[in-house]
């Protein structure tokens, strides 16, 4: 997605070490799908080089096929999950000014995508924010107990962008669906995707799109857990 979140601030483990880790929850990483109950799936999606790097401007600039399979995911979310740089950086690009129009330098098909985001249901996770709008609630508290009370709402699914939070996410066996755009550059240096991660998660390939541009969209679900 154009702009994904970049925490430059505060190392991986720190900056949502403050929200107490489920056991529970870790556990059973995958199992909640196998539950009675039909929960909201969780889908991350993250633009990645071939390499892991994972900063927003490392990869290909946008263009007109790429927004156009941004904008269809998204609207596949009934909303959208950020941490606090994630959402400054979106709210900063994609929110409509109180003119009612859309600034001169975004092109006709950057539209779509930008009516979509903006629109969009949106939740932030943050501890230092004390409030937020754009369309948002403030997400505070123990982020694993937050997450699920999300995702057993009635809807299609929630998605989630950037790295920390997803990576905080991952740890908790909350991410339902894993969707990399790979693109084809060698970027050379970090940050890294889901750096940091404590447990090995294996992953099955259930999807994915070729673009023109030579990038590739890989969408994978977490593999059950088997004793």
């Amino acid at each position: 997605m154009t702009d994904p979140q970049h925490d430059r601030e505060t190392p991986e483990h720190q900056r949502y070490a403050h929200y107490p880790r489920l056991s529970t929850v870790r556990s059973t990483r995958g199992a909640h799908r196998g539950r009675a109950t039909k929960m909201r799936p969780l889908r991350y999606s993250i633009n990645v080089t071939l390499d892991g790097c994972c900063h927003h401007e490392a990869g290909l600039p946008p263009d007109e096929e790429s927004m156009r399979y941004w904008t269809a995911e998204l609207e596949r979310a009934d909303a959208l999950l950020f941490g606090r740089v994630t959402y400054e950086m979106m709210e900063s690009a994609w929110r409509k000014p109180a003119t009612g129009t859309w600034p001169d330098w975004m092109n006709e098909w950057q539209i779509p995508f930008a009516e979509t985001i903006d629109r969009a249901k949106k939740y932030v996770v943050s501890s230092t924010l004390s409030g937020v709008d754009w369309n948002a609630d403030l997400v505070q508290g123990d982020l694993g107990q937050a997450v699920q009370r999300l995702k057993q709402e009635s809807g299609e699914g929630l998605w989630v962008g950037g790295v920390t939070l997803p990576l905080a996410l991952a740890e908790l066996g909350l991410i339902d669906e894993y969707e990399f755009l790979v693109q084809p550059v060698l970027a050379g240096h970090g940050p890294t995707l889901l750096s940091g991660l404590r447990e090995r998660i294996q992953l099955e390939l259930v999807d994915r799109h070729e673009f023109r541009s030579g990038a590739v969209a890989l969408r994978y679900r977490p593999t059950r857990v088997t004793a």
